[in-house]
């Protein structure tokens, strides 16, 4: 599914990601854990194709140093709407009110011409009456007097419309109340078939939903162990203290 070889990564000349290798398969849940500045957004940026983060050369120069394989297709050098098209979706941390536009516009937008437009409008509609996203909600501009719960639902519902492959959810369950949180882990749950999800997350809450098959932890930019379920409680029990 993806795969990513000896990836180093800086932003203004300072190094962030050192020398990443991990294979992420087809239809599993993977976590990945880490206190704040280890890297973890930075990751998923770079996966995105975020134009601020840069890919390094290493001083090894091995034919396949660093490199972002997608379903067999190097994508290091697409820019980020073709990584879209390739089947990768990020959510965002934080995100934005677009004034003016609303979701169906959006989402149309994005779907290029590949779904139609009615059919875009009646899947947001029965995918935000799952999320508990209200109608009034949902035809107003995108995120508009939303609540930050609320946003990250609206990423979820946007990332089940376009339906791409690997999904990388960054903190969705930052600043989410408890029932938003089973709304959206529920939502999730439902609708992955063979999708490939990667959650970033600081807590151990949602993986109690999710139930990642592995769990990634990253210290000072590169991953420093990996476990299952049980790491998590580790975590949310010890801190990263041992990590470090």
């Amino acid at each position: 599914m993806l795969k990513i070889n000896n990836l180093i990564v800086s932003i203004d000349g300072k190094t962030i990601l050192n020398d990443i290798n991990f294979i992420f398969e087809k239809g599993k849940t993977y976590a990945i854990m880490g206190p704040n500045g280890s890297g973890k957004s930075t990751l998923a940026y770079s996966l995105m194709g975020h134009p601020a983060y840069k890919i390094s050369n290493s001083k090894s120069q091995i034919s396949n140093d660093n490199t972002i394989v997608l379903n067999g297709e190097d994508i290091t050098a697409m820019e980020p709407h073709a990584r879209a098209q390739a089947g990768m979706f990020l959510s965002f941390q934080t995100p934005l009110a677009l004034s003016g536009v609303k979701v169906y516009q959006l989402l149309q937008l994005a779907m290029h011409g590949k779904k139609d437009p009615l059919k875009i409008r009646n899947e947001a509609k029965a995918y935000a009456k799952e999320l508990g996203i209200s109608e009034e909600l949902l035809n107003r501009p995108l995120n508009e007097g939303a609540s930050g719960g609320e946003r990250k639902k609206m990423e979820v519902l946007q990332a089940a419309v376009l339906g791409k492959s690997l999904l990388i959810f960054d903190e969705v369950d930052t600043g989410v109340d408890v029932d938003a949180l089973k709304s959206i882990s529920k939502f999730l749950i439902k609708y992955k078939k063979d999708k490939t999800y990667i959650v970033i997350t600081h807590y151990n809450r949602i993986l109690h939903y999710l139930k990642p098959d592995h769990v990634l932890v990253m210290v000072e930019g590169k991953i420093v162990k990996v476990g299952g379920p049980e790491l998590a409680k580790t975590i949310e029990d010890e801190g990263y203290e041992a990590f470090t």
